[in-house]
């Protein structure tokens, strides 16, 4: 926000990297507007791809090859924390505390089946998996571009 209105003001803002440029005096709706634009392109920026998986944040959909694939809301959820952080692996009990809370830290069998759905869902060859890669011992990460 700038009381400077002049054009070579808001081209040199706009040039050393502002997204947009809003004048006083302005309208409280114009501003909210433009916050929510702000927003919907963060969303849109922030969404994960690698050969032919996107995972869209904004919209919480996951395609292949451009196939929307239906992933229960704990899928999802895995799917989202792993791909936000591409290459950064998650250990087993961080991935089972942010998606079921409180559990036996001993029995992550529930986030191997679920990991074995995701795979079966969105990988070419569950067996060589591509997009969700096991660190052994550690945990899982999402491959990085």
């Amino acid at each position: 926000m700038s009381a400077r209105e002049r054009e070579n003001d808001k081209v040199a803002a706009l040039d050393m990297g502002a997204t947009d440029y809003v004048t006083k005096p302005f309208g409280t709706q114009e501003l909210l507007a433009r916050v929510r634009s702000a927003l919907r392109r963060k969303d849109a920026a922030m969404n994960y791809s690698l050969d032919g998986l996107m995972v869209d944040f904004g919209r919480r959909v996951v395609t292949v090859d451009g196939t929307e694939v239906h992933l229960t809301q704990n899928e999802y959820r895995i799917v989202e924390l792993l791909a936000k952080t591409p290459g950064l692996p998650y250990t087993y009990d961080f991935i089972m505390r942010s998606v079921w809370g409180d559990y036996i830290p001993q029995d992550n069998k529930i986030l191997r089946v679920n990991m074995a759905n995701i795979r079966r869902k969105i990988e070419k060859n569950p067996a060589e998996p591509r997009y969700i890669l096991t660190d052994i011992g550690v945990g899982y990460r999402m491959a990085a571009e």
